[in-house]
């Protein structure tokens, strides 16, 4: 069966090769680039040209039509100043997160739609399995790539449009796709970190945003030792950047293990294998559910804290949006802002927005 797919292209080589399997399986393909982000560098060029541009020599050379379309509004209504609100409360955000389920799965998935597409395909590693009517979303062939983690707010509705062609594959196996079909991409590189900072400093970025308040770092007996640029610019586990290598102490590093955003004052431990910087029950709030509910009011199933990290096995009560969730063993710098994601085996369950720890 063909159909009319829209392909939500970044410029980079994973939807690039989405598109180009999609074409050769007979479907009606339109390749369509998201602007999401207005900014120009230092010589007044925009940051999303050069990606334009990729697309639009990527469809050309595969035969398909190509669009852009822009978000910008959209995206800093609905996600960055999410993004800045959580930061300015001492949290540390997902944005790509919300992208997903505000922008890339309801907005373009929305356009897709008036433009008449059947379904909706991304260059995600990550994989879709409906039965009995129920879509299930797994986590992609490749562990290195799997990207389930950042799609766990995506309910079945959305799902039911969406397509991952290259989540059967592993990244090796797409350049190699990639090569063999000479496409201009073949050998782009990855891009990383958030989307809308890029390779700019994360500090000098978050300063063009939000007002600077400086305030102290104190051990958690209150001794002082040196001072923080702004509780901002820091996160839980964080050990580059605090300028205190040299403070009084047991000779180890320093990293953050809490903020005080009250006294707006910085709290630090020496040595990686500080006990403050673990914690075994964590709060999390606006629970989401790929099938549209828990799995049940109390359940054991592996869980991650955050992106990259190996399953850690957890028990989690559901008490409406609310869970608590322990851990089988302590877990290190659990950071409020950030998502923790369910998983029984290969299927991602849901997840919901970390909100404290015990």
């Amino acid at each position: 069966m063909a159909w009319k797919i829209v392909v939500g292209m970044s410029g980079g080589v994973d939807s690039a090769v989405a598109a180009l399997l999609l074409h050769r399986d007979g479907h009606e393909v339109i390749g369509v680039f998201m602007k999401n982000w207005e900014e120009t560098d230092e010589n007044g060029v925009c940051l999303a040209t050069q990606d334009y541009a990729d697309v639009e020599a990527v469809c050309r050379h595969i035969g398909i039509p190509h669009y852009t379309v822009n978000f910008t509004a959209a995206y800093k209504e609905r996600v960055f100043a999410h993004f800045l609100s959580e930061y300015q409360k001492g949290r540390t955000p997902n944005p790509d997160v919300l992208c997903n389920r505000e922008i890339k799965f309801d907005a373009f998935l929305d356009f897709s739609v008036k433009l008449g597409a059947d379904k909706l395909a991304t260059g995600h590693f990550a994989n879709l399995v409906e039965t009995d009517g129920k879509i299930s979303l797994l986590r992609g062939a490749d562990p290195l790539k799997d990207q389930s983690y950042f799609l766990y707010m995506l309910t079945q509705e959305p799902l039911r449009k969406a397509l991952f062609p290259v989540g059967g594959l592993t990244k090796e196996k797409v350049r190699q796709i990639a090569r063999e079909a000479s496409l201009p991409v073949a050998e782009k590189k990855d891009s990383t970190g958030i989307c809308f900072i890029g390779e700019r400093n994360f500090k000098t970025f978050l300063q063009g945003y939000m007002p600077t308040q400086p305030g102290d770092i104190v051990t958690a007996d209150g001794a002082r030792v040196g001072r923080h640029d702004g509780l901002t610019y820091y996160t839980l586990g964080q050990r580059r950047g605090l300028g205190i290598g040299g403070a009084p102490g047991n000779g180890g590093r320093w990293f953050v293990i809490a903020k005080n955003t009250k006294q707006n004052t910085l709290i630090v431990s020496q040595g990686e294998d500080s006990k403050q910087l673990y914690s075994q029950v964590a709060w999390a709030d606006g629970a989401t559910w790929i099938s549209g509910a828990p799995p049940a009011p109390s359940f054991s199933c592996t869980a991650k804290y955050r992106y990259r990290q190996p399953d850690q096995g957890v028990r989690v009560s559901v008490d409406g949006g609310q869970l608590v969730i322990t851990a089988d063993v302590p877990q290190r710098a659990v950071t409020p802002g950030q998502s923790v994601v369910f998983y029984k085996g290969e299927t991602c369950l849901g997840g919901a927005v970390i909100d404290r720890t015990a």
